[in-house]
């Protein structure tokens, strides 16, 4: 199994013979210049809420690949009144066994409106059960003690926010790693904007001084889960 990082918290997972694309925002994102999204052949597309930064692609990706989008229900109608009946809308504590493995959806404590304005739905969270591992994707998210329910999914990996402002940042994302008990960790959601800039070196020293397995991949670098 395996991930490849294109910025801010978008990430292809492939896994249970499928690719599994998560909160495409890549051909806004300068930082993410050389990513030819046309060349993104996802089956399966997550969305974790409706904000800008992570719908972005969304819909110019789904068209082109015809991937099934997973979301909260909301996000699903609002595809469908853009052409997009291909989805798969769920709810918070929900779970679904897909042809790859099983998502569950979990709570996330941000907030989520559409591009053009619409309600997007409550944000949230997924866990992955997929090819022996079980894999935890925060989503914009604050520290939140509801975090402490995953503690016993024996979580594989976690991909968490860390860029402050807008969502936890490195001392919180610290903190949830022992809410959650998962000591590997991807961190997303920095650097994109100014004001989620963080100091790459510091926040790995934070982390590894934790006891922490902390991975801050390039765009486009791939890693082995």
């Amino acid at each position: 199994m395996k991930t490849t990082f294109y910025g801010q918290s978008s990430f292809m997972i492939e896994a249970g013979g499928k690719k599994l694309l998560f909160d495409p925002f890549i051909s806004p994102n300068p930082m993410a210049k050389d990513i030819d999204i046309n060349s993104l052949k996802p089956d399966y597309i997550l969305v974790s809420h409706g904000h800008g930064d992570h719908v972005a692609d969304l819909i110019a990706i789904q068209k082109n690949s015809n991937a099934i989008v997973i979301c909260i229900a909301e996000i699903a109608n609002w595809l469908g009144k853009h052409g997009i009946n291909n989805a798969h809308g769920m709810n918070i504590g929900g779970g679904f066994n897909f042809d790859f493995g099983r998502v569950k959806m979990v709570n996330a404590v941000h907030s989520s409106t559409m591009p053009d304005g619409a309600p997007g739905g409550n944000p949230a969270g997924f866990v992955l059960y997929v090819d022996g591992k079980t894999i935890y994707y925060a989503g914009d998210t604050a520290l939140t003690y509801d975090m402490k329910l995953l503690a016993d999914e024996n979580l594989d990996w976690a991909f968490l926010p860390i860029g402050d402002n807008y969502t936890m940042d490195t001392s919180d994302a610290i903190k949830a790693t022992d809410f959650i008990n998962c000591k590997n960790v991807i961190g997303m959601h920095y650097d994109t904007f100014p004001v989620i800039k963080i100091d790459k070196k510091d926040a790995v020293e934070k982390f590894v001084k934790a006891g922490i397995n902390i991975k801050l991949p390039e765009i486009g670098e791939s890693i082995e889960l």
